[in-house]
């Protein structure tokens, strides 16, 4: 902004001193409004929030190399509420099941309905795949350049 814009968003300011903005009454008005995606899971219906909140955003980053349950339990309730980490454990769900539920889930809480199960599980296998393939791809590339080097010849005559 420039100064005279901020000169001018002063004035209004403190000509408008008693018209706050009323960012709660806003982001409850433009959540009202917004579409939500329902899924139903072991006969429980979950309606994921509006947008991606940020206490499960600033989550992911710390839990991702973390292998305390009460990590993924407190990062799960901020999408489903309760203690659906232990429910769906109980019911006998999967890391593979988590894993596209989860991508289901943050798919469609921005997009909703831009993500079909089918599609959350191939790309799901899709991520699972770029895990098990990137050490094989190392060692691959260190034994090519191995070979490489016993291959070359200087062009001279011995």
């Amino acid at each position: 902004m420039t100064d005279l814009e901020l000169d001018q968003v002063d004035e209004q300011q403190v000509d408008g001193a008693a018209d706050l903005a009323d960012f709660d009454a806003f982001f409850a008005e433009e959540s009202a409004t917004r579409p939500r995606q329902s899924l139903t899971l072991y006969g429980s219906t979950y309606t994921l929030p509006e947008s991606l909140p940020l206490l499960f955003t600033l989550q992911m980053e710390r839990v991702q190399d973390s292998s305390d349950p009460d990590d993924v339990r407190k990062m799960l309730a901020t999408l489903y509420g309760g203690n659906v980490l232990d429910t769906w454990a109980e019911r006998g769900m999967t890391d593979r099941q988590l894993g596209v539920v989860l991508i289901y889930s943050a798919a469609n809480i921005r997009r909703p309905g831009s993500c079909t199960m089918q599609r959350a599980a191939e790309l799901h296998e899709q991520q699972e795949a770029g895990k098990a393939t990137a050490p094989n791809r190392a060692a691959r590339r260190t034994a090519t350049k191995k070979k490489g080097k016993k291959g070359r010849s200087s062009g001279g005559r011995s």
